[in-house]
């Protein structure tokens, strides 16, 4: 964990998190932006063919929500794209 950050997947669910905090604040990783499957076309059914979170544009509500700036909002941001980066994934087969 850093001062800004901490980020934490589930062990047996990689694409969410069970600790996400900024700034020693639960945090919501929807403020950030969205995971989803870029490639369903390759995976079993309940599964992924390449889970991947998505980061969107900040917002000033999202801003003054954890008390962060811009060039903070792309440093979590991007460590969720990291850190959520699942690929081809069974775990819910």
């Amino acid at each position: 964990m850093n001062e800004l950050f901490e980020i934490e997947p589930c062990h047996a669910l990689p694409c969410a998190c069970q600790v996400f905090n900024v700034k020693g604040q639960s945090a919501d990783t929807y403020d950030f932006g969205n995971g989803g499957d870029d490639s369903p076309e390759d995976a079993e059914d309940y599964a992924c063919g390449n889970w991947q979170f998505h980061a969107k544009p900040p917002t000033d509500e999202v801003l003054r929500k954890y008390g962060i700036t811009l060039d903070e909002y792309s440093q979590i941001a991007t460590a969720l794209e990291d850190k959520l980066a699942v690929g081809s994934c069974g775990w819910c087969i």
